[in-house]
């Protein structure tokens, strides 16, 4: 595969490029069985990686129950809607109540968002 194929910005694909090289060499270890702490410290290192994309990465690919998103803008928002706390620190404060189970916190409030996702096509259009 030639990086450059890839349609993206030259950091990110630096980034995807730097991820897919840990993946290949075996040196990061996002499988089944994988060490969800272990696997975070190493995406964290990679340049590129933020809060966000790592605890997406262990929630989806680690299936990690206890991920969360605080910094997440429709988290925030959903949140705030919720009346609870929508910064991230003060979130993250707040959901430590649902652990060991933050990952479907984080699920049920992308779905109490208002964004088309999260509504039925009409059934004249289905």
């Amino acid at each position: 595969m030639d990086p450059a194929d890839l349609a993206m910005p030259q950091s990110r694909r630096r980034t995807m490029m730097g991820l897919v090289e840990e993946l290949a060499q075996g040196r990061l270890d996002l499988g089944l069985g994988a060490d969800w702490r272990e696997a975070r410290a190493k995406l964290n290192a990679l340049h590129g990686f933020g809060p966000w994309t790592v605890e997406s990465i262990a929630m989806r690919s680690l299936g990690d129950p206890d991920a969360f998103l605080a910094g997440d803008l429709g988290i925030r928002l959903a949140a705030e809607h919720l009346g609870m706390p929508g910064t991230p620190k003060t979130l993250t404060t707040h959901s430590h109540l649902w652990r060991p189970w933050r990952s479907y916190a984080v699920q049920y409030l992308w779905a109490t968002g208002d964004h088309p996702i999260n509504r039925m096509p009409d059934e004249e259009a289905a």
